[in-house]
């Protein structure tokens, strides 16, 4: 091709993608490339995407072919693509699959590759050797059943990762069906996007469904994707969430929206530890042992039934030792759900190996135009430290320390104060990381707190005023990231948070994006940081990943949000 200045990519050979924010293109090649590239970089002007191995691995896994990929690229990019590019990218694509896992029987797995020299150079490796059981011919060893996870995390560190087509145990059936009136006498219908969702991880019943990850935004109903999973298997189900909060809340999605009674869907959590058809349990209560050098107690659980699915709800924070014993479990069918494949800690490829690939996602701002989220505005509001004392006590602190100090500075109050009066008749959640900061403000504007040392039944309490409108404002710790229902908050003011999360950014924008059933238009989310400080630097990462969605934070200085008289000095 030749130079085309109207598109927006410079593709660079090293797959780094450079992206023009300012060019009329820029909103359909950004949603073009967001399947195959992560996001690096996104100042004002130029936004950085890198092509990675297991971005490409994903998208070949979800159908993505290579040519697909390389086309997205010519189609919107200014030069000539760098010669490198197409063949790497052929390459790294061709690489998903040239391995796989079968059944030869119950008892018995193989690795097939018919590239006869590759597997030699697989079976010699010592990442995979270990892993491989007896050579059965040229292009096939044998696998035993306890190995299928942890080989599969080995051949993705060399390179190579497997396509698991060895199918599921079956699991004990338990029949089910959705229902067209919710148990709560409200007309139900799984939304376009949810049906499709569950059918690309059903797969019709074959080995190449039943694992893999659906990725939807916050608010677009992941749970009713889990929900319409289990009923096209009709099998035992065991649901793993983030929170007693979260159990009780699919508990109560299950029932309302599907055949089964009350008695068939049961919790298992530190309050309560019923097994049933349906179980539904908390990472924290899997993962608890009384002693670090102990086993896990409640690794049991895994086995206590004969389950035909396991859910994993927000599974960017699948705690380490749920990948452990997720190894040795690969035999069940497994669904992930995220409103993003982010991990703070680089675990996505445990994720890809042992939950499974990447099977469908949507757009954030796909499903905010149709209407099945709430459009927002983003808004990032910058305070200076108030007095010279308290900017030398900052200077002279140490890294931890500073950001600590930035994050409760005490002119974020009268921020706070201000948007109160700005949206007092709005449902709104003040939410942040240092409960003496959360504390400092709900005493000051009499606003009821929810932290983890909240009792459930006070947590379920005000949860429910404020879905009433009995409470219109909140105060909300950490707790308030994952999985709680608060569909009508529509403001958001976020006082502080942890270092540079870009999944807790989404996690909490996420907490406003569900569709008003009051039918009011926009949702607002305001972050409140401190200017020259270590804050500002970890919000600029936080920020990534809802610029990649399509969302643009608007820069505001304090004194745009305090009226003159009021600003402090």
């Amino acid at each position: 091709m030749t130079f085309d200045p109207t598109n927006p990519f410079i593709v660079q050979s090293d797959r780094s993608v450079l992206v023009e924010v300012d060019n009329p293109k820029y909103t359909e090649a950004r949603d073009a490339i967001a399947p195959f590239a992560e996001l690096e970089k996104s100042p004002e002007h130029i936004h950085t995407y890198r092509i990675s191995n297991l971005s490409l691995w994903n998208a070949a896994a979800a159908g993505f072919s290579a040519d697909e990929v390389v086309g997205v690229l010519q189609k919107y990019t200014k030069f000539p693509i760098p010669q490198n590019i197409p063949t790497d990218i052929a390459e790294t694509v061709s690489r998903y699959g040239r391995v796989k896992l079968e059944r030869i029987d119950a008892e018995h797995l193989k690795l097939v590759c018919p590239d006869k020299p590759l597997l030699a150079e697989l079976a010699r490796n010592k990442k995979v050797k270990e892993f491989l059981g007896d050579k059965i011919d040229d292009t096939t060893y044998g696998v035993s059943p306890a190995f299928r996870g942890v080989l599969k995390q080995a051949l993705i560190t060399v390179g190579y990762p497997a396509e698991d087509i060895a199918g599921y145990t079956e699991g004990a059936m338990l029949p089910m069906e959705l229902r067209e009136t919710a148990a709560s006498g409200v007309p139900f219908r799984v939304r376009d996007y949810q049906r499709e969702a569950a059918d690309v991880f059903h797969a019709g019943g074959d080995v190449r469904g039943g694992s893999g990850v659906i990725v939807l935004p916050c608010g677009a109903g992941k749970t009713v994707v889990g929900i319409a999973s289990m009923c096209l298997l009709q099998k035992n189900t065991l649901v793993l969430t983030t929170s007693i909060t979260a159990v009780k809340q699919w508990r109560r999605e299950i029932i309302d929206k599907t055949t089964l009674t009350e008695d068939e869907v049961k919790e298992y959590t530190g309050e309560t530890k019923d097994i049933g058809p349906v179980t539904v349990a908390t990472y924290q209560i899997i993962t608890y042992r009384p002693d670090k050098t102990e086993a896990f107690p409640h690794f049991g659980l895994f086995e206590q039934r004969d389950w035909g699915l396991i859910v994993y709800d927000e599974v960017h924070l699948l705690p380490a030792p749920v990948f452990r014993v997720t190894a040795q479990i690969q035999a069940r069918r497994r669904l992930g759900l995220t409103a993003t494949l982010i991990r703070e800690d680089g675990r996505e490829g445990d994720v890809f190996s042992l939950i499974g690939p990447k099977k469908y996602d949507v757009p954030w701002r796909e499903l905010e135009t149709k209407g099945w989220i709430a459009s927002a505005s983003c808004s990032e509001i910058r305070v200076a430290l108030p007095t010279d004392s308290t900017r030398m006590e900052y200077a002279v602190a140490d890294h931890r320390a500073k950001y600590r100090i930035a994050s409760e500075n005490v002119a974020k109050d009268e921020v706070v104060a201000e948007l109160l009066k700005r949206y007092h008749d709005q449902r709104v959640i003040v939410i942040g990381q240092y409960l003496s900061q959360l504390k400092r403000l709900s005493e000051r504007f009499e606003i009821p707190m929810i932290t983890g040392s909240t009792g459930n039944a006070e947590r379920e309490d005000l949860y429910g005023k404020f879905r009433r409108g009995d409470v219109r404002h909140l105060v909300l710790s950490k707790v308030g990231n994952f999985a709680i229902d608060l569909p009508d908050a529509n403001v958001l003011i976020q006082v502080s948070g942890t270092f540079g999360s870009r999944q807790e950014e989404a996690q909490r924008l996420g907490r406003i994006l569900r569709p008003k059933s009051s039918g009011d238009g926009e949702a607002h989310f305001f972050t409140l940081v401190t200017r020259d400080t270590r804050e500002l630097d970890f919000a600029h990462h936080r920020q990534m990943f809802l610029t990649e969605q399509g969302y643009s934070y608007e820069i505001l200085d304090e004194r745009d949000v305090i009226p003159p008289k009021s600003a402090t000095c």
